[in-house]
């Protein structure tokens, strides 16, 4: 659901006020059974083993190549693990997951029915959780059907069963505005939180996400399909591509996952490629976009062509270029 029919109130309550949102774009798979944790460790970027039980972390999986197939949240259940990612994405990644079961005693599945997906967020979100008796020393806190997961900066994931969630959802919209994904996903875009879609499945490796600054990259932890490549992209030379904020001052404008960036004129090849976009509180539209660093700094960006639309950065909460 994009919104609840008015955006505008929605966006703003998102950047100042307290909000729930169901996470309709998100789908959920469970990896179950005893070898849960050493089978997502083999595969995924980050160091799965180490959650323990209260702890949750981005990761990602990526391609022989090394480019992302998908973003993921990881956390664990009483069974084993679940991986939220972009709904459109879940019927590829379950079944390139299902290839490398061979031996190993896990059962995988799509639990986007039975878990149910809402994004908490704002300065009251803390208050709110405590209503639904969620309280943890870690990322984790466990309540009475379903567990919440700390995302940071006052924003948390809600796993809901499908049996507790009207009567969750109930509680929390007595404390909390409702809104829709759009909120939820500008939202993401201001943390600097990637959501890789389908629209630009196998384009990027982690660090051109900043996926290594925001913690879902582990360089320590051993191999996983693609490794290699995204070792030498570290250690092997400066990344020149990364992952920038940026506006799109006119809503009237088309600007969607997959659109091609380009710089000062007279360049011929897109300097860039959109990740990810949201309506802005700002006006128009914000979008998350990896582009030459090259291009950075050096004059205006534009939408489609060095003619379209010129592109303004806005910061993010770390440094892309550090």
């Amino acid at each position: 659901m994009r919104d609840f029919g008015d955006l505008e109130a929605e966006l703003a309550n998102a950047r100042a006020a307290t909000v729930v949102v169901p996470l309709t774009d998100f789908g959920v798979i469970a990896i179950d059974g005893e070898d849960a944790v050493g089978f997502a460790h083999n595969l995924l970027t980050n160091d799965i083993k180490s959650l323990g039980e209260d702890n949750a972390c981005l990761a990602g999986l990526c391609n022989p190549k090394g480019r992302l197939l998908a973003t993921l949240l990881v956390w664990p259940e009483a069974q084993g693990l679940r991986l939220s990612l972009a709904a459109d994405l879940l019927p590829t990644v379950q079944k390139k997951l299902s290839m490398y079961v061979l031996r190993s005693k896990v059962r995988l599945s799509d639990a986007s029915r039975e878990t149910l997906l809402l994004g908490l967020s704002g300065p009251s979100a803390a208050t709110v959780l405590s209503t639904l008796g969620a309280a943890s020393t870690g990322k984790v806190a466990r309540f009475a059907g379903g567990s919440s997961i700390a995302l940071g900066g006052d924003r948390y994931l809600i796993a809901v069963t499908a049996e507790a969630a009207q009567s969750c959802w109930q509680q929390m919209v007595g404390l909390a505005r409702p809104a829709g994904s759009a909120a939820w996903r500008w939202l993401e875009i201001v943390a600097g939180i990637p959501r890789v879609s389908a629209a630009v499945q196998e384009e990027f490796v982690p660090q051109m996400l900043n996926y290594e600054l925001v913690g879902g990259l582990n360089f320590s932890k051993g191999c996983y399909p693609g490794q290699e490549i995204v070792a030498r992209s570290q250690y092997l030379g400066k990344v020149k591509r990364r992952m920038y904020r940026l506006q799109l001052a006119d809503r009237e404008s088309t600007l969607a996952a997959g659109d091609q960036i380009y710089a000062q004129a007279g360049e011929e090849q897109p300097c860039g490629r959109v990740v990810q976009v949201a309506p802005s509180p700002l006006g128009g539209f914000e979008a998350l976009a990896v582009l030459q660093s090259s291009s950075v700094g050096v004059g205006d960006v534009h939408l489609g062509s060095t003619s379209g639309p010129a592109l303004r950065f806005l910061p993010l909460p770390y440094d892309p270029d550090s």
